[in-house]
């Protein structure tokens, strides 16, 4: 089962998430995301959050058409959006997708961020991407990967999450590596692109964040 999180970020960030329901997906709400989805024509199975960003009548809709609202106190050690995730890798999920966790406030973006990185969704080794209208970001452990073209997410880049990145290679692109050591603050396999139709990423130690990206919302 596949588990989307549509969080509270700006409405102007999250794309069309009807574009990615499917018998196979449940849908998570955490905060005003809830609020997000029933908008969009969505049933949350679940909704996490202290709700201090829904107004009295959004609230009253939520507690309506929701079955099961998990609710907190504003003043607790983790986000609203640490508690769903927590809560959705209990599920043995298949993948999951969180939407609604960039733009506005960049302290929530990077608290965001460092949600991909936590040690129990990194062992889990459970697929898990942030999406907005222009990007796909993900985090991963060493090992090979494959990634496939996508014109509408034609740059690709590979941001060092640890302080280095061992023999990272890069097959199928139009700037290749053979065998590098990237470090933590090197741009240097930012903005990359596939020239095949298929390509592959491989490294033997530490953590990237990568990153697909347009120049304009799709």
């Amino acid at each position: 089962m596949e588990y989307c999180i549509v969080a509270g970020g700006p409405t102007k960030y999250i794309p069309e998430l009807k574009s990615y329901d499917s018998s196979g997906v449940k849908w998570i709400g955490v905060d005003r995301g809830v609020y997000t989805l029933l908008e969009s024509g969505l049933e949350p199975s679940a909704a996490f959050g202290d709700f201090d960003s829904v107004s009295g009548e959004e609230w009253s809709l939520i507690k309506e058409r929701v079955k099961t609202v998990n609710t907190y106190q504003p003043e607790k050690d983790e986000t609203d959006l640490e508690l769903a995730l927590n809560w959705v890798l209990t599920q043995i999920p298949d993948s999951i997708k969180i939407f609604g966790a960039t733009g506005g406030r960049l302290d929530h973006f990077m608290g965001n961020l460092q949600l991909l990185m936590q040690r129990d969704l990194l062992q889990s080794g459970v697929k898990t991407e942030v999406i907005d209208v222009q990007n796909h970001l993900r985090v991963v452990k060493a090992g090979e990967y494959t990634v496939h073209e996508n014109p509408s997410r034609k740059y690709i880049s590979f941001v060092p999450v640890t302080d280095s990145v061992g023999e990272l290679t890069l097959s199928g692109f139009k700037y290749p590596l053979n065998n590098r050591n990237i470090f933590r603050g090197s741009t240097l396999c930012i903005s990359n692109e596939l020239i095949q139709s298929t390509g592959t990423f491989s490294f033997t130690n530490g953590i990237l964040m990568v990153v697909r990206s347009s120049d304009q919302a799709s």
